[in-house]
């Protein structure tokens, strides 16, 4: 405990003495395959492979997005790399738990209605799901947590795998397994035919669609890998908190302890 105290001293120390001149970083387990990352101190995808975020009433605040109901956000013209398995990532404190059917991260394909969501109570109330087109890669998680308390950060994780050309979705809140199932094809979103979108469980070529939200969403990531259990655990306690570019107080980035 003491040398991971004096690690996590002079990481901070030195990356406070580099300043403004710092870039962002994305370290953690399968760093190299991050191809979304939101951090919602501005509009921007630090991986810069989508183009910056549209607030549909919805706002950027103290390093959050700040969803509501009819108030909503994406980020469409992808260009990374093409995206069959996944995992969609979120650190999300709900404001009303009233409200639901809305996302707190969708990969939609803009041209048709395909997508997968880490949505809430749509099918179950209070609880989290992998929302998708028509429930095609849907079942409710066998050991769903349900959510009761306003305000308190939730970490989401829901990983997309290729199981013989069918899709196997696995669940994790605060880096616990909440369940696993295979349903449905795994499907492909192309360079160029993807959107990231928050509030909304999806929309209809980028225009306003079904479900709400009301949240501050603290970061997101899009993994073009399904992580496994280990790796989501890790990136849940395996981190510490670390200042970096020019902000004092309300910029965070994961940077790992060990």
């Amino acid at each position: 405990m003491r040398n991971l105290k004096r690690y996590f001293t002079l990481t901070v120390s030195v990356l406070l003495l580099l300043g403004t001149s710092m870039p962002v970083l994305a370290q953690g387990a399968q760093a190299e395959n991050l191809i979304g990352w939101w951090l919602f101190d501005s509009p921007k995808d630090e991986m810069g492979n989508w183009a910056d975020i549209t607030l549909h009433g919805s706002k950027l605040t103290g390093g959050q997005l700040v969803v509501e109901s009819g108030k909503w956000a994406h980020a469409l013209e992808y260009s990374g790399p093409e995206i069959e398995e996944k995992t969609l990532m979120s650190w999300v404190a709900l404001d009303d738990l009233a409200a639901t059917k809305g996302s707190t991260l969708t990969l939609d394909k803009v041209s048709i209605d395909q997508f997968n969501g880490i949505v809430y109570a749509e099918r179950q109330a209070n609880r989290w799901m992998s929302g998708s087109s028509w429930f095609r890669r849907t079942q409710d998680f066998a050991d769903g947590v349900d959510e009761k308390k306003k305000g308190e950060l939730v970490f989401l994780a829901f990983t997309y795998a290729d199981e013989g050309g069918n899709t196997k979705v696995t669940g994790y809140r605060n880096g616990e397994k909440i369940g696993s199932y295979t349903q449905g094809p795994l499907k492909t979103w192309p360079t160029d035919d993807a959107e990231a979108i928050w509030g909304k469980r999806h929309t209809g070529a980028g225009i306003n669609g079904p479900g709400d939200l009301n949240a501050h969403i603290e970061e997101s990531r899009i993994y073009g890998v399904a992580l496994t259990e280990a790796e989501v655990k890790d990136m849940e306690i395996g981190t510490l908190s670390v200042e970096v570019r020019d902000k004092l107080t309300t910029q965070w980035a994961k940077i790992k302890t060990q």
